[in-house]
């Protein structure tokens, strides 16, 4: 303890500056940041800059950067050659808002790159993202379920947070009707009896939706043995499987986690295959 608090004297003494802004944050905006990630006692650093993978606060403090924005910039901050393409674009205008040819030609570098793409919708965030994907497949099957892997990730919106961080029993969390909790249908990721065993009991299932990796972004991993099994049996069911790729989609490789191995062998997707199905889901 006493070496916490010698640590923690140290980073107060040399983050003023952060203080007096997080009492200020805490005035204006929930419990002081504006997103959990950020959550550090006793207070976050508050940054001024950032360039390559370093991050300056307002105190003159240098800190390398493991975090990335959140794991977007693979090529760290300002880097030259995205600087240059950024400022070119800023140049052109800020926000259209009508039809334009960069659009078409990102579209087709995604679905060049990620195997199961045929078309691409850009949206706004992840949540938004996995919330048209369940919609999409409630649409298309007619049913009403959502099948969930515990402890991971695809967004705040009513039908993903049960089952994420505190409510792993399928109680809903504060604020989320009992009724829309109850249409989740949550497994042990990489347990695959359970999953046969849940998708058995619950004809209802409209989709299917998983970090690929496993939770946290493979801090749990499920395999591809469990992938392959999912695959199956999702496509024998009837079932929409949706990999949610926010986080890993072009970070694990430029095709994310569904895209080939190192060895260039798509393994994950060889059940997608040998079902005769592929699988739906964003990039």
């Amino acid at each position: 303890m006493a070496t916490e608090s010698r640590i923690e004297q140290a980073y107060r003494a040399r983050t003023r500056r952060s203080a007096e802004l997080a009492r200020a944050a805490l005035e204006v905006l929930p419990s002081g940041i504006t997103h959990d990630s950020r959550h550090l006692p006793p207070y976050g650093p508050y940054v001024e800059r950032a360039e390559g993978a370093r991050k300056y606060d307002v105190d003159g403090n240098s800190y390398i950067d493991y975090f990335g924005g959140h794991g977007a910039l693979l090529l760290g901050h300002n880097h030259p050659a995205v600087l240059k393409a950024t400022q070119a674009a800023l140049a052109r205008g800020t926000h259209f808002a009508a039809n334009h040819a960069d659009e078409i030609a990102w579209a087709q570098q995604v679905i060049d790159m990620v195997p199961s793409a045929q078309k691409v919708r850009f949206v706004a965030s992840g949540t938004e993202a996995t919330s048209m994907c369940l919609r999409l497949a409630r649409a298309v099957t007619g049913r009403r379920k959502v099948l969930r892997f515990k402890g991971h990730y695809h967004g705040w919106q009513d039908d993903m947070t049960t089952g994420y961080a505190s409510h792993f029993d399928g109680t809903p969390v504060r604020g989320v009707p009992a009724g829309v909790a109850a249409n989740t249908v949550l497994v042990e990721g990489g347990n695959i009896p359970g999953l046969r065993a849940a998708i058995a009991a619950n004809p209802d299932i409209a989709a299917a939706i998983l970090e690929p990796l496993g939770a946290a972004t493979g801090m749990l991993p499920v395999g591809t043995q469990f992938l392959e099994a999912l695959r199956e049996e999702t496509a024998r069911a009837g079932i929409i499987l949706i990999f949610d790729e926010v986080i890993t989609g072009f970070r694990v490789s430029p095709g994310g986690a569904a895209g080939p191995d190192i060895d260039g062998q798509d393994r994950r997707w060889r059940a997608a295959r040998r079902c005769g199905g592929r699988a739906d889901r964003h990039p």
